[in-house]
């Protein structure tokens, strides 16, 4: 991955991180829980795109910087859990940075692998919804992205910016930057304004 693409991939893992053990705190566990939820949430969708697309071994068990990024990350959230808390507002707000950062650099990577675009749009939307998927069933919650919000449309959104940029020749940093702005600005809406998929017929909201 060229620098762009790593400073926003490891800024992806870094408030990932931070949403896992805001999550890990409010939820009560102790120190070692609160570090595996920060790494799980910052690393688990990295984990699966690198899998898929076959690029062993994963960058996140192979590269010490996602080590470095998580761990500080949990540590901070866990030592300074109410300052986190009010500068974030919600764990939901970094979990938006996190998907729309991950969107972009999963589906990035996934070009880069020689994918054609709409497995690449896919694979970015894996690679964004993936950590906060496992974070939420390790805490025993429902999958955010299970909820019927604007959370894989939005991840998918932004990857799909990524796909169509070299087909109308915008420069790569320029399509990442414009995905994930896209992707955090819908799911920050869908969180302010209430947002929502239809639900299935017969099913109640949450």
């Amino acid at each position: 991955m060229d620098t762009f693409q790593v400073v926003l991939d490891l800024g992806g893992t870094f408030v990932f991180a931070l949403s896992g053990a805001v999550a890990g705190v409010k939820n009560k566990l102790d120190i070692f829980g609160v570090l595996v939820l920060s790494f799980v949430a910052a690393n688990a969708g990295g984990i699966a795109r690198d899998v898929m697309i076959g690029a062993t071994p994963v960058a996140a068990l192979s590269d010490w910087r996602y080590i470095a990024v998580t761990l500080p990350a949990g540590l901070l959230t866990f030592y300074c859990y109410r300052f986190i808390d009010r500068l974030s507002g919600s764990v939901l707000i970094f979990d938006a940075a996190g998907l729309g950062l991950f969107a972009v650099t999963g589906a990035t990577k996934a070009l880069a692998y020689h994918l054609d675009p709409v497995a690449a749009a896919l694979l970015g939307m894996v690679t964004g919804i993936g950590g906060g998927m496992m974070r939420d069933i390790l805490i025993s919650e429902i999958p955010v992205v299970l909820r019927a919000d604007f959370y894989a449309v939005a991840a998918l959104a932004g990857a799909a910016v990524v796909v169509i940029g070299p087909v109308v020749h915008v420069p790569s940093a320029a399509a990442m930057t414009v995905g994930a702005l896209l992707c955090f600005g819908l799911r920050f809406m869908a969180i302010r304004h209430g947002w929502r998929l239809p639900v299935a017929v017969g099913g109640r909201r949450k």
